[in-house]
């Protein structure tokens, strides 16, 4: 089915020869494939508080970008030409798109950010422009033209409320119809461009700037180093001028400072907990009549467990780590905990587990798999 997928090749080849280094054209990627909603059912989902919507219009240099949610009303009174709706996460409320972002597990779960869907009238489009991170991009009904480039020109329009690039010159061009996918690898100029009403499904992956994962290490040791000691100047000697920090001074907090250290445990941890801390708007509603829970092991003994699609769940070895929280495993346990990270699911597990995997049902991070 992967092979399928990547268009004959194995995934090992497709790391090897294509992510994150060209773009690759596969036609008929997923036979028979016209898409997980209709047009109706997306407009429902961006009239939705707890859904991420955008509704981008114009082309060229005029645009306009309103984010959702939206009243039925505001899509009565679209143009017939050059729109496009985009729902973020559909994974998140839509069961057949989290089973669609299962068949690119070949990509680690620590990278993978989310499903997204575009749907477009005749001409919509978001403008010519690129990602800084991996994508594939597969189209559901209709058709869309597709103009790629590799230019290293990647100057953005000023004044445009979209990161539109200002010189974009189309070094290759395909049109996609049902089940035909594009993946590009980041900062491939992309151009797409809707020859009738049509959907697209991008899968997208994450790529946290140097400067976050900074942002977000520092932050973690905040909570994790505590130092002892405080400032002295025993020593302390007359200064010409008061208003002076002495070099005295900057020597002793450098000192103080060089005291802070990490190791790559530190590291580890770290990044187990910011690759599985849910985005700032993604909340978990806990079940509404929450099972007992003897009630909750005699159903999940027969049927076993699913999680939340909005819950990450990662490992390092036996140190686990989920919607930003650690916890190591007890020997029993690691196996039936990796394989539910690797693939959410889990049929039977050993008896220690019952009451974490109950905790999590009843905070919304598990549910109990359908019989």
């Amino acid at each position: 089915m992967t092979q399928t997928l990547l268009g004959g090749l194995s995934p090992t080849r497709f790391l090897r020869d294509y992510w994150h280094k060209r773009p690759l054209l596969i036609r008929n990627a997923v036979p028979g494939f016209s898409g997980l909603l209709s047009p109706a059912a997306m407009h429902q989902l961006a009239t939705r508080e707890d859904v991420e919507s955008r509704l981008i219009q114009g082309s060229g240099s005029h645009w306009q970008f309103d984010h959702g949610p939206f009243k039925k009303s505001d899509f009565k009174r679209l143009p017939k030409t050059e729109w496009t709706l985009l729902v973020q996460s559909l994974n998140h409320v839509l069961p057949a798109a989290d089973a669609l972002l299962a068949r690119f597990s070949f990509i680690p779960h620590a990278r993978l950010d989310d499903l997204m869907v575009s749907y477009a009238v005749p001409g919509g489009s978001v403008g010519p422009h690129f990602d800084s991170y991996d994508v594939f991009l597969l189209q559901g009904q209709g058709h869309r033209r597709w103009q790629i480039s590799e230019q290293t020109d990647l100057t953005i329009q000023d004044d445009v409320p979209l990161r539109i690039l200002r010189h974009f010159k189309a070094e290759d061009e395909w049109l996609l119809g049902p089940g035909d996918m594009l993946y590009l690898p980041p900062h491939v100029a992309h151009y797409g461009v809707a020859e009738d009403a049509c959907t697209t499904y991008s899968i997208g992956f994450r790529a946290p700037t140097t400067d976050e994962l900074a942002q977000g290490f520092l932050m973690h040791l905040q909570d994790s180093v505590a130092l002892e000691g405080r400032y002295a100047d025993p020593d302390l000697r007359l200064q010409p001028h008061p208003g002076e920090i002495s070099r005295a001074m900057l020597s002793q907090i450098e000192g103080m400072i060089a005291r802070i250290q990490w190791s790559k445990r530190d590291i580890a941890e770290f990044a187990g907990c910011y690759l599985s801390e849910p985005k700032p708007n993604v909340f978990f509603n806990p079940p509404d009549a929450p099972l007992g829970y003897a009630a909750f092991n005699k159903l999940t003994r027969k049927s076993g467990v699913t999680l939340n699609p909005k819950s990450r769940l990662l490992f390092i070895g036996g140190r686990f780590f989920i919607n930003g929280e650690a916890f190591n495993s007890a020997a029993d346990e690691t196996a039936a905990l990796q394989q539910l990270a690797d693939q959410h699911q889990l049929a039977a597990f050993p008896a220690s587990l019952r009451e974490r995997l109950y905790d999590w049902y009843e905070a919304g991070w598990l549910e109990i798999a359908p019989t």
